[in-house]
C-alpha cells in the first residue's frame, strides 16, 4: 500500500503557503529574524509546533508569518513547497496565500505578485509541479483586510491566481461578514473557497454556502452533525477539503478515530484529502492517504478516487484534468484489483 500511495499521482487543493514551509526552511528565516520569537533551534522549534488548541496554532502561524519579509522570502517557499510536493507525486496544487500581512510586515504589492510569479515559474522549471494561487482573507483581520485582499487579487492577479478564500480563526468572524469582498472577486472571475466548519457548526458551512457562495469547502467536517447540510454537499457535489492530521493537530477534532471522513464519505459527499500545513503538522501528502487506510480501511481503489475527486475539484484546465485522470487509472491499474468497502447505511 505505501508503495501504491507513493504511486499515485495526486492533487493538493489545501495546503498554506507559510504553512508548508519545512522545519528546516522556517530555521533558516528565524536565524535571519531572531527578533521575531521563533525558536531558532531544531527541537525547539519542533516543540514550538506542539498545539493545545486552534487559537494557539494561529498565534504560532502568526509568528511564523513574521519572518516572511521580502519577495525572496516568499519565492523561497514556493520552490521549496513544490519541491515538496513532488516528492509526494503531487502534479497539481492550489496554494492558499494570504496577502494583506505580507504586504504589513512589509512588502510591496508588487514585489508580492512578482515573487509569486516567479516561484511558480521556477517550481515548474525545477520540479515539475504547477502551483496554483489561492488568495485569502485573514478572518482576524477585520472586514477592511477582505476588501483590501480582494482589491489586490484583482490588480495583480499573479500568473497562476484561480481562487479567492477566508481563512483564520472562525469563531467570532461570522462568514457572512465577508460578502462584499466574495462578491468583488466572484465578479472578477475568481472562483470562492472558503473555509467552514472546522472549528465551529454547520451553520458556518450554511452561510459559506448561501451568503460566500462557495464552490468548495476548507475542512467542513462538521457538516456530519447536520444531515440536511450533508444531503445537500452531496446532491450539489460541493467537495470538501479534508485535512485529517491538522484536524488533530489543532484539537478541531479529538481523535483521529472520531475524524468524520467515513461519514462524509458513506454520505457521498465529495472529499479529496489535503495536508493544510504540512510543515507545521509534520506530514505530506503521502503520509495523509496512508493514514485513512490504516485508521478506516479504505481501499486503492478509494484513495484513488479521493485522488480523482481532488482532480475533478480542481480549477485546473479541462485538457490538463482529464490528463491527470489518466495518470490516476494508469497507476491503478498496475495493481491487483481491490474490492470497494461495503455499507450498511
Amino acid at each position: 500500500m505505501r508503495d501504491f500511495i507513493e504511486q499515485l499521482p495526486k492533487p493538493e487543493l489545501h495546503v498554506h503557503l507559510v504553512g508548508s514551509a519545512s522545519l528546516d526552511t522556517v530555521l533558516e528565516l528565524a536565524r535571519r529574524h531572531p527578533d521575531q520569537d521563533v525558536p531558532t533551534e531544531r527541537e525547539r522549534l519542533r516543540a514550538f509546533y506542539e498545539f493545545t488548541d486552534f487559537a494557539h496554532f494561529i498565534d504560532v502561524y502568526v509568528k511564523v508569518t513574521s519572518l516572511v519579509v521580502t519577495g525572496a522570502d516568499i519565492t523561497a517557499l514556493a520552490v521549496g513547497l513544490a519541491r515538496d510536493l513532488a516528492a509526494n507525486r503531487v502534479r497539481y496544487a492550489e496554494v492558499t496565500v494570504t496577502p494583506v500581512p505580507h504586504v504589513m510586515l512589509g512588502i510591496e504589492p508588487d514585489e508580492l505578485a512578482e515573487a509569486l510569479t516567479t516561484g511558480r515559474r521556477l517550481g515548474w522549471e525545477q520540479h515539475r509541479v504547477e502551483l496554483a494561487w489561492v488568495f485569502d482573507i485573514a478572518g482576524s483581520l477585520g472586514y477592511a483586510a477582505g476588501v483590501q485582499t480582494a482589491e489586490w487579487v484583482l490588480r495583480y492577479r499573479p500568473e497562476g491566481t484561480v481562487g479567492f478564500g477566508l481563512g483564520g480563526n472562525e469563531v467570532g468572524v461570522p462568514r457572512e461578514r465577508y460578502q462584499v469582498p466574495f462578491d468583488m472577486a466572484r465578479d472578477g472571475g475568481l472562483h470562492l473557497v472558503p473555509h467552514a466548519g472546522e472549528t465551529t457548526g454547520p451553520k458556518t458551512i450554511w452561510s459559506a454556502l448561501l451568503n460566500l457562495h462557495a464552490e468548495r469547502i476548507g475542512h467542513g467536517t462538521s457538516a456530519v452533525r447536520d444531515p440536511n447540510l450533508l444531503a445537500h454537499l452531496a446532491g450539489e457535489g460541493i467537495p470538501l477539503e479534508v485535512c485529517p492530521s491538522s484536524n488533530i493537530r489543532t484539537r478541531a477534532v479529538a481523535t483521529l478515530a472520531e475524524h468524520p471522513l467515513p461519514r462524509l464519505l458513506d454520505a457521498g459527499v465529495p472529499v479529496t484529502l489535503a495536508t493544510d500545513d504540512p510543515g507545521m503538522f509534520h506530514t505530506d501528502l503521502n503520509r495523509e492517504y496512508l493514514l485513512v487506510h490504516e485508521q478506516f480501511g479504505l481501499s486503492r481503489g478509494e484513495l484513488a478516487d479521493l485522488a480523482r475527486t481532488g482532480v475533478r475539484a480542481s480549477f485546473r484546465e479541462p485538457d490538463r484534468t482529464t490528463a491527470l485522470l489518466a495518470e490516476i487509472d494508469a497507476v491503478e491499474r498496475q495493481y491487483d484489483t481491490e474490492g470497494r468497502r461495503t455499507h450498511d447505511g
